[in-house]
């Protein structure tokens, strides 16, 4: 994979969630509600969000997540390089969320300006391990040679979704 020293290294962040990313967080969802999975990708995270969260109906469509407001929790895998505007828009819409995104966003301006003064705090969900995201191409193809080792973490950013604790660890 070309880095940030190569020259032939094109800004592309489309990383595909594998299930076992929703399969570790089911436990932290309610049943019977309308999830939006607000980040279309490949299509296939809203389907494996739906084969985990059975009891759920999962929106997933290929629409504009800026433009629309659909289901009663937004449980998504937002392109990271718009994350700051991501996470503008969800207070916005003021609803509960979980938002898979790098660990490093919690030490960020904006994520302080955005929810630290506000009644309901961003708790946190941590992985046991670096989820294996799948990268797509400008194309849409996994990139020849990919091999899901991931070289960051992520966290699971929750708003309003009434964790017991504000920061999880998961087994």
């Amino acid at each position: 994979m070309a880095g940030f020293h190569s020259k032939t290294f094109i800004k592309h962040d489309d990383y595909m969630t594998p299930k076992s990313a929703w399969e570790a967080i089911k436990e932290f969802i309610p049943p019977y509600h309308n999830i939006w999975e607000a980040f279309y990708g490949d299509g296939v995270s809203g389907r494996y969000l739906q084969e985990v969260l059975e009891d759920n109906i999962v929106i997933h469509e290929p629409i504009d997540f800026f433009k629309n407001n659909k289901g009663d929790i937004i449980v998504s895998n937002p392109p990271f390089s718009i994350k700051k505007e991501v996470f503008t828009r969800l207070k916005e819409l003021d609803k509960p969320f979980i938002i898979l995104c790098p660990s490093s966003m919690i030490n960020t301006q904006y994520m302080r300006n955005l929810f630290s003064n506000t009644e309901d705090k961003i708790q946190v969900i941590i992985p046991r391990k670096r989820i294996q995201f799948t990268k797509l191409d400008e194309n849409g193809r996994i990139p020849e040679g990919w091999t899901n080792r991931c070289n960051f973490d992520c966290f699971y950013y929750c708003y309003k979704m009434d964790l017991e604790r504000d920061i999880i660890w998961l087994e």
